[in-house]
């Protein structure tokens, strides 16, 4: 972990930056800096754009009452996207892009999806209900807490 890190923290900026020496030399300090500039401002409109169209998915799916998981993921990429595309370089221009793509997401979440799948493991140490063994079995205790609060106050709480 420490050495992807590493690798992420210094070598990326290193070949991001030799990267952009080596196209100002082929073009100009004048393009190169205006090519920065521009896949910033546009890549930040393109994150903000589908950032809204997600964020209107997520609030649809929670309106049917399902679980919104696919949107907020979705959502997260368009974040990551959008701190790459604001971040001068080449290659961080080239990954947030693709991340605006939702075909190269929809591949990310199913590469990503089978590398988590492999590390989680799901366990469970309470016993099925009703019980397997007695399903007339009525003495179970359940804790719970009921809060009652006056008409009053719920006025001033919304």
């Amino acid at each position: 972990m420490l050495a992807r890190l590493l690798l992420l923290f210094t070598v990326v900026p290193l070949v991001e930056l030799a990267l952009l020496l080596w196209i100002g030399s082929l073009t100009g300090l004048r393009f190169t800096l205006l090519l920065v500039l521009l896949t910033g401002i546009i890549g930040a409109g393109l994150a903000r754009h589908q950032g809204l169209r997600c964020w209107l998915r997520v609030q649809q799916q929670l309106s049917a009452g399902q679980l919104p998981a696919d949107p907020l993921v979705d959502g997260l990429m368009i974040l990551v996207a959008g701190a790459l595309l604001v971040t001068p370089g080449v290659l961080t221009d080239l990954f947030g892009f693709g991340l605006l793509l939702p075909p190269f997401r929809r591949i990310l979440k199913r590469w990503l999806s089978r590398r988590f799948a492999d590390r989680i493991v799901v366990s469970s140490t309470q016993r099925g209900w009703p019980p397997a063994n007695d399903h007339n079995r009525h003495d179970e205790i359940i804790d719970s807490r009921v809060i009652d609060v006056p008409p009053e106050e719920e006025e001033e709480d919304s």
